[in-house]
C-alpha cells in the first residue's frame, strides 16, 4: 500500500470514528463523499492534505474548519487503536483541511521496501489493473524514412505504453501501415521515373531516399509487363518493393530509439482476410448504410457526427474510413478490452467517425479511445526546421537522434502533455550543463553511484535498514521524495501521461543534491550515521533508475 492510499483509509477510519462518538451526524448522503488527499503547496503544512470537511460542510451543515477538527480529534483516537498507523499527526486548519504528517517509521518502512524490491519499485496496480490494452502509434505510411515529424508519436505511444504497464495494464503496441494505397503506386513511380532519367510525376515522391532506391531496385521487379496496364503493373511492383525496404528502415529506426511493437499489421492483411467486408456487413445489417450519388454511406449523424461518411466510394473503391471500420473490428476480435489509438492532430475529424462506426456494430464506444498528439516544432539556431516528405525536404528522425541522443529526445517528449504543442530547441537539449533537465537527472544517479564506490573503497556499506535515522533534517526530506514513487507511476497511468514522471525524477535529483550538500554520507568517524545514510541513498539511486526506465531513459552510473 502506498503511503497516499494509508492517508486515505486512515481519514476514512476517523470520519466513521467522529460519527460513531457523536462529533459529526450520520448523514447517508456524506457518506458517499469522495476522499480525496493531495500534496500541500508548502511543505511544512504536512505530508498530505485532505478536503474531506469541504466536501461534508453542504450535506452535514456544519462549517468545514468545525468538521476538519471533529476529524483531527477522532483521528487521534485512530492511530491509538493502530500503533502501526502511517499517520502521525493531523491538524484542522483555515478554511477546513486536514494536514496529514507520517511517523517516521512508516516513511522507513517504504523506503526499505524499494531496497528489498528494486526491479518492482514503483509499479503498482490502479484501478484498471489487469485491463488489455491495445496501443496503436507511429503507423507512418512506408513511402519514405520516419521523419522528426513522426517522432511525437513514436514517443507518446511508447511512454503511454510504459506507464500503463507500470500501472498493472496488460499493454500489446501495434504498428499499421497503409501498403495498398495510391501513395504505394505513386512511390513506385517516382522510383521508375529516377532510374529511367524521366521527370518524377507531380503526385511523386523526390529526395535523396529516392535516388538510392532507384539505384538498388532489382531487374526483375522493374521488368517489362505485357498489357493495357503494363506500366501501371510496373509502378505498382517497384512500390511494393520501394515501400517493403523502407519498412525494414523504419523498423530500425524505431529499434534505435528504443521503441518496439509486438504486432505489424498491414491494410491489404484487412482486406485479404476479410475484415473489412466483415465490417460494412454488420454495419449494412444493423441499418446503417445507405445508398446516396453511386456511393455507400454511414449514417454517423445518427451518432452525433455532423455528417455521414463515405464507405464506398461511387467507382467502387474503398475510403480509408472502410479500412478503420474493418481494423477496429479485427483488433476487438483478439480480445482487448481497450483500445488506444495515437493520431496527429490533423486526424481530428476522422474520431468521431470511428467511434461512431464502432458503437453501430455493437461494441463499447469507450473502449475506442483516439489520442491526438500536438504539433511539434523543431529549432535549430533560432529557426523553425520545416519538413515535406514528398518534396524530400524532410529531417530524417535518425538524423535527429544521432545530433540529439534519444534519451534527450524522450525527455523532452516525456515532459510534455501529449495534445500540448512544444517547440523542441535542439541546441539546449544537447547541452550537459543544469540547464538540460535530463542531464541533470542523469546526473544525480551517477553522483549517486561514484558515492557508493567510494563508499566501498572506504571500507563502508550501506545499512540493511534505515529506520531511526529519519527525521526533521535532510534525511527525513529525501527519504520522503523517495517514497512517492508508486503514487507517481499510479498516476501517469491514470492519466495516461507522463508529464508527472519527469517532474517527479528533476524533484527527486534536487532533493538528492540538497542532501548531499547538507548531509556527510562517507564518514569513516562515524560508521553507523554513515551506513543508515548510505541506504537511503541507495534507494534513492534505485528510485531514480527506474523513473529514468520508465521513460525509456538510460541511467548512468558515470558521466
Amino acid at each position: 500500500m502506498t503511503l497516499r492510499a494509508a492517508a486515505r483509509n486512515a481519514v476514512g477510519a476517523a470520519f466513521e470514528r467522529a460519527i460513531a462518538s457523536g462529533r459529526l451526524p450520520d448523514v447517508p448522503e456524506a457518506r458517499a463523499a469522495e476522499i480525496e488527499v493531495s500534496r500541500p503547496a508548502k511543505p511544512e503544512h504536512g505530508d498530505l492534505a485532505a478536503n474531506l470537511a469541504l466536501r461534508l460542510a453542504k450535506p452535514l451543515r456544519m462549517a468545514p474548519i468545525a468538521i476538519a477538527t471533529a476529524l483531527a480529534e477522532a483521528m487521534v483516537e485512530v492511530r491509538a487503536a493502530d500503533p502501526g498507523s502511517a499517520i502521525g499527526t493531523a491538524e484542522a486548519v483555515n478554511p477546513g483541511f486536514l494536514n496529514l504528517r507520517f511517523t517516521d517509521a512508516a516513511v522507513e518502512a517504504i523506503v526499505d521496501h524499494a531496497r528489498r524490491e528494486p526491479a518492482g519499485w514503483g509499479r503498482g496496480t490502479g484501478a484498471s489493473s489487469g485491463r488489455h490494452v491495445n496501443v496503436e502509434f507511429v503507423s507512418a505510411n512506408p513511402t519514405g524514412p520516419l521523419t522528426v515529424g513522426n517522432a511525437r508519436g513514436a514517443f507518446v505511444g511508447d511512454l503511454l505504453a510504459r506507464v500503463l504497464e507500470a500501472g498493472g495494464q496488460r499493454v500489446t503496441r501495434e504498428y499499421y501501415f497503409n501498403d495498398s494505397g495510391a501513395q504505394v503506386r505513386n512511390l513506385g513511380a517516382s522510383v521508375l521515373a529516377i532510374r529511367e532519367g524521366r521527370d518524377v510525376p507531380e503526385d511523386g515522391y523526390h529526395g535523396e531516399y529516392v535516388v538510392d532506391l532507384a539505384a538498388e531496385v532489382p531487374d526483375t521487379v522493374v521488368a517489362a509487363r505485357t498489357g493495357d496496364d503494363a506500366e501501371e503493373q510496373r509502378a505498382w511492383a517497384a512500390g511494393r518493393w520501394a515501400s517493403d525496404r523502407i519498412r525494414k528502415g523504419i523498423e530500425a529506426s524505431l529499434a534505435s530509439l528504443g521503441v518496439r511493437f509486438d504486432v505489424w499489421t498491414t491494410e491489404g492483411s484487412l482486406l485479404e482476410h476479410g475484415w473489412v467486408d466483415r465490417a460494412i456487413a454488420r454495419l449494412r445489417e444493423g441499418g446503417h448504410l445507405y445508398e446516396a450519388d453511386g456511393a455507400t454511406w454511414f449514417r454517423s449523424t445518427a451518432f452525433g457526427d455532423d455528417k455521414d461518411r463515405v464507405v464506398i466510394r461511387s467507382n467502387g473503391s474503398l475510403t480509408y474510413f472502410a479500412y478503420d471500420i474493418g481494423y477496429v473490428t479485427e483488433k476487438l476480435s483478439r480480445g482487448f478490452d481497450h483500445l488506444i489509438y495515437i493520431w496527429g492532430a490533423d486526424h481530428h475529424g476522422t474520431v468521431a467517425r470511428l467511434r461512431n462506426a464502432a458503437e453501430a456494430m455493437g461494441f463499447d464506444k469507450a473502449a475506442v479511445e483516439v489520442i491526438l498528439t500536438g504539433w511539434v516544432h523543431f529549432l535549430q539556431d533560432g529557426q523553425e526546421l520545416s519538413m515535406s516528405k514528398r518534396a524530400g525536404t524532410f529531417i530524417a528522425l535518425d538524423d535527429l537522434l544521432a545530433e540529439l541522443g534519444a534519451d534527450a529526445a524522450r525527455w523532452y517528449f516525456a515532459s510534455r502533455g501529449a495534445n500540448v504543442n512544444m517547440d523542441v530547441d535542439i541546441e539546449l537539449a544537447k547541452k550537459q550543463s543544469s540547464e538540460n533537465p535530463v542531464y541533470y537527472v542523469q546526473y544525480a544517479h551517477a553522483r549517486i553511484a561514484s558515492i557508493l564506490r567510494k563508499a566501498a573503497d572506504t571500507g563502508l556499506a550501506a545499512a540493511p535498514s534505515v529506520a531511526g535515522s529519519l527525521g526533521e533534517g535532510p534525511e527525513g526530506t529525501l527519504a520522503r521524495v523517495v517514497a512517492r514513487l508508486p503514487e507517481v507511476v499510479e498516476d501517469a497511468a491514470s492519466a495516461q501521461e507522463t508529464q508527472g514522471v519527469t517532474t517527479y525524477a528533476t524533484e527527486l535529483a534536487t532533493a538528492f543534491h540538497a542532501f548531499y550538500r547538507d548531509a556527510r554520507v562517507v564518514d569513516p568517524d562515524e560508521p553507523e550515521r554513515s551506513a543508515k545514510r548510505l541506504a537511503l541513498v541507495d534507494a534513492t539511486r534505485i528510485s531514480l533508475a527506474n523513473a529514468l526506465a520508465l521513460l525509456g531513459i538510460s541511467a548512468p552510473e558515470q558521466m
